[in-house]
């Protein structure tokens, strides 16, 4: 609010939890939106749209203030979203984009309790979009972790509430004693909530044999008994050289023998109708076994390790074995034992059905780096020169999503701290994989980096300006990359470079068959809103609240209009019109009606079965009042 003009300058203040902060701007900087005490609502300005499949829904990017934009979402999704997942600042004192870090100043004294306004605000808002069986994600480092646990208990008691630890920079970075590695991510699953079952658990060993196997049966991958890479010479370690001695007729291990002495040539006659194994290089150097020979007798008691083929080129066979990782994962119930070769008594080792697999609490996986699979992939859509500090890995997202969407193939996933765009990103890979057609909603502002505004406000530039606002991080980063990822070209036009890894592995530059629709925050007056002036502005929420499918209708100068999943009337004694309209619209959602007059409004809406009716402008108004408590 402003509450003095001094020259050139205007003094504001905001409220800020129990304290108000106060602030001195220039005067060119400020825009009249509304006097005080004027109630102001949201509406959006659309911004461009990327297309590549009609019969597909819209994923949703929308640039503003984001608890703004959540108010507007009570209009159009109230208790209507599967999955919420923000990456909010963490309140580290980083000045790179507002929304990342710097939204409290270091050295503030208030700084902890201030974020926590500040995310509390809008948790309250999200808690009235998220279904009774959806679920909240949010990621956060160690200034903040704590704290956010206590809200978010606080906020949602119905709710469950888990803490997940993500090893997403493996190289570490140091930070006083220690070298951190992790972020962490809360889960709030709601009272009805339901975890889909997955094959991997984000920490144990999965190394897959690719080789092929019966129907959805995944096997371990043997690992070679013959040492390789440091200290693999017989000179290394001399007692790993000794005979592995097998039966050729069956394929069967039999033991392994003593260490030969050193000194001693490697013998290849059969004894007592055995055949000896040597560890003998490719390169006919005398090598060395990857484990000691009471190790191994072991493991061919157990049916762990087995003859692969004979090379001729060393004059012997092959030995494979369970690696150590492989069997502690037997240990732990995430393998069995299917059978045992009857001829060789090799043990058939696979993972357990996917069913009785659990995600656990600590991931580790080589996709979640943020380097490799964030930084990285955003340079390869976008090209050099632009930038965003913390991206989150792609894959790291998408194993976020995947066991809360994999049973909902038409969900909405809300992110209101969207960044670079990560979230839809990972969608269009999970409705890839299966067929889905989930939408997203992402929600970000245009903000400058800091170091940005200092050079464009010394040459005259101000919020608003082209040159200014082309710098955004929504201009810049997260448009952008949506568009190329879905095209699989950058902005020149040129085939996007690299593979996408893990789970579904193809070339980027054959993009997504997804849509994306772009708008832009703007403010109404409620006079404007009442008496049907604003209905450019209102009507991609009509077509957001209506499932963002198909044709946006956005004029309804002839009285009444009908489009894929919904229609708008304005004009009531054209209803007839309209009605019969609506039902030759297979699929049809919802029904606007235009009027101030509650009883035509009944008597159009009782006409209509089947089909949820709203009334406008009352409910938006309603819905999306801006000064109220929320």
């Amino acid at each position: 609010m402003v509450t003095s003009i001094r020259g050139n300058s205007a003094e504001l203040t905001t409220p800020n939890g129990e304290e108000v902060e106060t602030v001195t701007v220039q005067l060119d900087d400020l825009i009249l939106v509304a006097e005080f005490r004027d109630r102001i609502y949201p509406g959006l300005r659309p911004d461009g749209s990327v297309e590549r499949r009609d019969d597909r829904p819209f994923h949703s990017v929308i640039t503003g203030e984001n608890f703004h934009a959540l108010a507007l979402l009570t209009f159009t999704h109230e208790q209507a979203v599967d999955v919420i997942y923000i990456d909010p600042p963490y309140n580290s004192g980083a000045s790179d984009w507002k929304y990342n870090n710097n939204y409290v100043a270091e050295d503030d004294l208030y700084r902890h309790s201030k974020w926590l306004a500040f995310i509390e605000r809008r948790l309250k808002l999200a808690r009235r979009l998220l279904r009774r069986d959806g679920t909240l994600v949010v990621t956060i480092d160690e200034h903040e972790v704590s704290r956010l646990g206590v809200l978010l208990s606080q906020l949602f008691p119905e709710s469950t509430v888990q803490l997940v630890t993500i090893v997403n920079n493996p190289k570490g970075v140091t930070q006083e004693y220690l070298s951190r590695v992790e972020e962490y991510a809360y889960f709030v699953f709601g009272p009805e909530a339901q975890l889909g079952s997955v094959d991997d658990d984000l920490l144990t060993h999965r190394d897959i044999d690719e080789s092929g196997g019966d129907g959805e049966v995944q096997r371990p991958r043997w690992k070679g008994l013959l040492r390789s890479g440091d200290d693999s010479l017989r000179v290394n370690r001399k007692d790993m050289f000794y005979p592995v001695w097998f039966d050729e007729s069956t394929g069967r291990l039999d033991h392994a023998g003593d260490p030969l002495p050193w000194g001693e040539v490697p013998f290849f006659e059969k004894k007592n109708g055995l055949t000896p194994i040597w560890p003998i290089r490719r390169d006919l150097q005398e090598g060395r076994w990857g484990v000691g020979k009471d190790t191994l007798n072991l493991l061919i008691k157990q049916g762990f390790a087995a003859v692969g083929r004979f090379d001729k080129k060393r004059n012997t066979w092959a030995v494979s074995y369970l690696s150590r990782q492989v069997r502690d994962d037997l240990a732990l119930g995430l393998l069995q034992v299917l059978s045992a070769n009857e001829a060789t008594g090799v043990a058939d080792v696979a993972y357990v059905v996917t069913a009785a697999r659990r995600i656990r609490t600590v991931w580790h996986r080589s996709s979640h780096d943020a380097g490799a699979h964030g930084t990285d992939l955003i340079r390869s859509l976008l090209g050099s020169g632009r930038g965003f500090p913390f991206p989150k890995s792609l894959y790291a997202v998408e194993d976020t999503l995947r066991p809360l969407v994999i049973g909902k193939r038409d969900a909405v996933v809300l992110d209101f701290f969207a960044g670079s765009g990560t979230t839809a990103h990972a969608l269009m890979r999970l409705n890839r994989q299966d067929g889905g057609k989930r939408k997203s909603i992402l929600v970000t502002n245009n903000e400058v980096s800091a170091t940005e505004q200092e050079s464009l406000r010394a040459t005259g530039f101000r919020p608003g300006d082209t040159e200014w606002e082309r710098l955004g991080i929504c201009d810049l980063i997260t448009k952008p990359r949506i568009q190329a990822a879905i095209a699989g070209s950058t902005s020149k036009g040129e085939p996007v470079n690299g593979d996408y890894k893990f789970v579904d592995e193809f070339p980027m530059s054959e993009g997504f068959e997804e849509n994306a629709a772009f708008f832009t925050l703007t403010y109404e007056s409620p006079w404007r809103v009442s008496t049907d002036r604003a209905f450019s502005a209102i009507a991609p929420m009509l077509w957001l609240r209506a499932g963002a499918v198909g044709r946006r209708i956005d004029s309804i100068s002839d009285g009444w209009d009908v489009a894929d999943s919904y229609g708008i009337i304005n004009d009531l004694d054209r209803a007839s019109e309209f009605i019969a309209a609506l039902v030759a619209v297979e699929g049809l959602r919802i029904a606007f009606i235009v009027t101030d007059d509650e009883g035509r409004y009944q008597q159009v809406a009782n006409e209509i079965p089947g089909v949820e009716t709203v009334r406008l402008y009352e409910d938006y108004l309603r819905n999306c009042e801006m000064t109220g408590d929320f």
